[in-house]
């Protein structure tokens, strides 16, 4: 036996170090061109070689764009090179359930040599923005991906994140990896054209981070929700900044960017919110479903962890005002529904972990659920939901709450 061998073992740790560019702007392609072009800039070296990706579902209501980015890679050919007129994707949830989507993303990727100091900017819904930058995070393990969020919930959310992927085996972001994109841009313009279903789907998710992280602004979400309702870019703005705001700084200064640990706060809901789009045959928009989920898991709150039962019906008034439907057919499902907590375990690894509420602004991890109780949950918001009552209520101030 060699004994120069000797058993023994080493426990480095180490840190990599990133940076996460969040930008706002109006108009990306139009007066706020340089913001864009100054993120492409290649630290040294030819200049760098850009791809742009664009969700069908943009394209089509931003006719005007393949020449506006155009004329963009035109004013910009000192800087940059960009390979051709703009790839176009389906949008939605169909993007994410077709894995075969991915290997004419990684040919388009091979045949623009493309490299790992090379940009793919992509311009859609969240679920274009996962599934292209999953693409994106594979090829030469890792492209520079910057993320141009086409929708209220990827600025307000997912688009700010880390997370890539695309859906398997009928469970949502199955297959997927970490990575931080090179750059965030929110453009209000993006926003203007959306459909009012999309439009608001967003503020579900500016729900959920209030609700875990910011009192003051689920209070500002209450007093104007009517004002969201119709559109008024002079509140929604805000907000959906504020929301981004939130999810950056829980991402980069809570200690578990990549979700090393069991618990994953900002999946507040999320449990039963992924499992009823799987179950709607992804019928359910992404922002719907967090509407619902957030509405059970803070009415299970209230029956077992101490969460004021007047603020549970305050949060049920505010998403109902808001425009969200806190019923739906797959509800009545509950053997098929309640599968949703161990797939979200098996997700996670380890056991079960839930971030609850204690109150506003108060998050708690537990990890039983008693399924009673959640039944109840359940059953309650499908009850309040069908109330003439609830849609009447308003969320006003702390000392008006809803439903007094």
């Amino acid at each position: 036996m060699n004994t120069a061998w000797k058993i023994g073992s080493l426990d480095v740790p180490f840190t990599v170090p990133f940076v996460h560019r969040l930008r706002f702007t109006r108009d990306v392609f139009g007066e706020d061109r340089l913001v864009l072009a100054q993120l492409l800039e290649p630290a040294e070296g030819p200049r760098a070689r850009v791809q742009f990706w664009v969700d069908a579902n943009v394209a089509a209501a931003h006719p005007a764009l393949p020449g506006k980015i155009d004329r963009f890679a035109s004013e910009f050919a000192d800087r940059l090179t960009v390979t051709g007129p703009p790839q176009v994707v389906p949008g939605g949830e169909a993007l994410k359930n077709d894995i075969h989507a991915l290997q004419p993303m990684l040919t388009e990727f091979h045949a623009a040599r493309l490299d790992r100091r090379s940009y793919v900017v992509v311009i859609g819904g969240g679920a274009v923005l996962d599934a292209v930058g999953f693409a994106t995070s594979i090829a030469h393990r890792g492209l520079r991906l910057v993320r141009l969020p086409a929708t209220t919930l990827a600025q307000a959310d997912s688009g700010v994140g880390v997370k890539n992927g695309v859906n398997l085996f009928r469970t949502k972001n199955w297959l997927g990896a970490f990575a931080v994109p090179w750059a965030v841009v929110n453009d209000a313009h993006l926003l203007e054209t959306l459909a009012d279903r999309d439009f608001l789907a967003g503020f579900a998710e500016a729900v959920k981070v209030a609700l875990l992280k910011d009192r003051r602004l689920f209070e500002e979400l209450c007093e104007a929700a009517d004002r969201i309702r119709r559109r008024d870019m002079a509140v929604c703005l805000p907000i959906i900044r504020r929301s981004a705001e939130l999810h950056l700084e829980h991402i980069t200064r809570g200690g578990d960017p990549f979700e090393m640990l069991q618990a994953r706060p900002l999946d507040y809901g999320h449990w039963s919110a992924h499992k009823l789009e799987a179950m709607s045959g992804f019928e359910l928009r992404h922002g719907e479903a967090v509407a619902i989920g957030v509405a059970i898991d803070t009415v299970y709150a209230s029956l077992a962890l101490g969460l004021d039962p007047g603020d549970a019906a305050r949060v049920l008034a505010c998403l109902v005002q808001l425009g969200f439907a806190l019923d739906h057919p797959q509800l009545g499902d509950l053997p098929q529904l309640l599968t949703g907590l161990e797939e979200f375990r098996q997700h996670l690894g380890g056991e079960l972990t839930l971030t609850m509420l204690e109150a506003i602004g108060r998050p708690v991890d537990v990890h039983d659920v008693d399924p009673n109780l959640m039944v109840r949950a359940i059953e309650q918001v499908r009850l309040s939901a069908r109330s003439p009552r609830l849609a009447r209520r308003r969320c006003v101030t702390r000392s008006e709450p809803c439903g007094q």
